[in-house]
């Protein structure tokens, strides 16, 4: 057993020196901050479709893999989705280290541990949005079931399980909490930690603030309406009740001043991207 303890600890030692070599390598932020671009890319263009819609100016409301669909469209369509496929994997490298080594030292804690388990799931999605655009960008096939199409479609199969119901709903709590969290972010100010926004006269940097606070908290308040959907879904047992972001955007354009609100949540998306431009070139990765 010793002997075991031994051997795991060096293997443990060994990772972790790799780990530090491999978060410190100039590669690594390259990458990702070519991923936090074009992340807000395909926020931008969700946002912008939306604004569209919003005042009449044709559009439509879509989520992200549905931005994907909407660039393969444009001219020059197939090199830009390359470009986001390249970017998007440097994210999804980047949440890798992040649950990994954990540079940003959200520690062991449940709280940490949360955190870092929610950046591999991040991983994921964004692992399945670079495929996707690869996918588009060589004319191998479409996006596939994208928005409220793919939201009812796994909710239906959700509720077809035991405690089904129950399943739905701690989908929605977390989408919710989700929205929640980013909102308190924004509020807080606590991105403001890891971006170097001393490089910026205060004028700059206050305008910077403004927008980057609303873009958080539009992206967190469409999360939270998400949310609510599912657990719509869940009370009712109706997978038709679940919304992606597309339908989280059209519920809004539904309501009294429907498209006030919309052109808000739109604008505050795109606010998202201008956000993740921001973290793109002003992000502290590594502390020295």
């Amino acid at each position: 057993m010793n002997d075991l303890g031994h051997k795991a600890a060096r293997l443990k030692e060994q990772g972790d020196q790799l780990g530090e070599r491999a978060l410190r390598h100039p590669w690594v932020e390259k990458l990702a901050r070519l991923g936090y671009l074009a992340k807000g890319v395909v926020y931008a263009v969700v946002g912008v479709l939306a604004l569209q819609v919003a005042f009449g100016q044709g559009g439509e409301m879509t989520d992200t893999r549905g931005a994907l669909a909407s660039l393969a469209r444009e001219t020059w369509g197939s090199v830009l989705l390359a470009v986001l496929a390249v970017g998007l994997m440097g994210y999804v490298l980047w949440r890798v280290v992040q649950a990994w080594m954990d540079p940003d030292d959200k520690g062991t804690g449940p709280k940490g541990i949360a955190i870092r388990v929610g950046y591999l799931v991040s991983a994921g999605i964004h692992a399945s949005l670079a495929l996707a655009a690869l996918k588009l960008a060589v004319g191998a096939g479409g996006v596939g079931q994208h928005g409220d199409q793919s939201a009812q479609s796994w909710t239906a199969r959700l509720l077809s399980e035991p405690f089904g119901q129950a399943l739905v709903a701690v989908v929605g709590l977390v989408v919710a909490g989700i929205g929640v969290w980013q909102v308190r972010k924004a509020w807080t100010e606590k991105f403001r930690d890891k971006l170097r926004l001393g490089e910026l006269d205060a004028r700059h940097a206050a305008w910077v603030m403004h927008v980057c606070k609303g873009g958080i908290m539009a992206r967190g308040a469409v999360f939270v309406l998400m949310g609510v959907f599912f657990l719509l879904a869940a009370l009712r047992s109706n997978p038709r009740e679940a919304r992606g972001l597309d339908g989280a955007l059209a519920a809004l354009a539904e309501q009294p001043h429907g498209t006030v609100l919309l052109a808000i949540a739109a604008a505050g998306l795109v606010a998202y991207a201008v956000y993740m431009a921001v973290v793109s070139r002003y992000r502290r990765f590594v502390d020295a």
